[in-house]
C-alpha cells in the first residue's frame, strides 16, 4: 500500500441547518504552498480520472454528496508501483486526503450529484488537463475494484491507454 498519503479528519459540527467544517488552515502544511483551487462537479456514476502529474501536491475533499476515491503510485522505482488505495468521501464525516506529485487519482461519485475540491501545489505553471498523464480506470495491471461495472467516462477516460 501506498504510505505517503495522508489523510485528515478535521473536526466538524453538524446542527439542524447542516453543517460546518475546515477544509485549510495556515500552518497545517508547512512545506505546502497552496496556490490554486478547483471543483469538479459530477452526477452519478461518472467516473474522472486516473490522473497525474510529476510535480503537483494535491489536497482533495468531498464538498457534497459522496464519492468513491482511488489514489495509485505511479513510481516505477518502488515497491508500492501500482499499488492504489482507495477511500469513500462524504460530507458526512469530512475528510481531506493530501496527495503527492507521482500519484494518480480518480473518482466516482456515488450520490445522485457530488461536488469535489481539489487545492494544488506546484511550482511554475499550472499542468493543465493536455500535459497530464492519463490511465485507463480499469487498467487490469492497476485491478482496481471499483463499486461499478460502465461508468460514464469522458472521451479522455475512455481512451487513455492501458499501462
Amino acid at each position: 500500500m501506498p504510505t505517503d498519503i495522508k489523510v485528515y479528519r478535521n473536526t466538524s459540527f453538524k446542527d439542524n441547518r447542516g453543517y460546518y467544517w475546515t477544509t485549510w488552515k495556515k500552518g497545517i502544511f508547512k512545506k505546502i504552498k497552496f496556490n490554486h483551487d478547483k471543483f469538479s462537479t459530477s452526477k452519478k456514476n461518472v467516473l474522472r480520472g486516473l490522473h497525474c502529474d510529476f510535480k503537483s501536491w494535491k489536497l482533495v475533499t468531498c464538498v457534497y454528496g459522496k464519492i468513491f476515491l482511488v489514489v495509485v503510485d505511479m513510481r516505477k522505482n518502488k515497491r508500492s508501483y501500482l499499488k492504489y488505495k482507495s477511500f469513500k468521501l462524504s460530507i458526512e464525516k469530512p475528510t481531506l486526503i493530501l496527495i503527492p506529485p507521482y500519484y494518480a487519482n480518480g473518482h466516482l461519485c456515488l450520490s445522485n450529484k457530488c461536488v469535489f475540491h481539489y487545492k494544488w501545489c506546484y511550482k511554475g505553471k499550472y499542468i493543465d488537463s493536455k500535459k497530464q498523464k492519463s490511465y485507463r480506470w480499469n487498467d487490469p495491471k492497476i485491478k482496481i475494484k471499483w463499486p461499478i461495472k460502465k461508468p460514464i467516462l469522458s472521451k479522455r477516460d475512455k481512451t487513455s491507454k492501458f499501462l
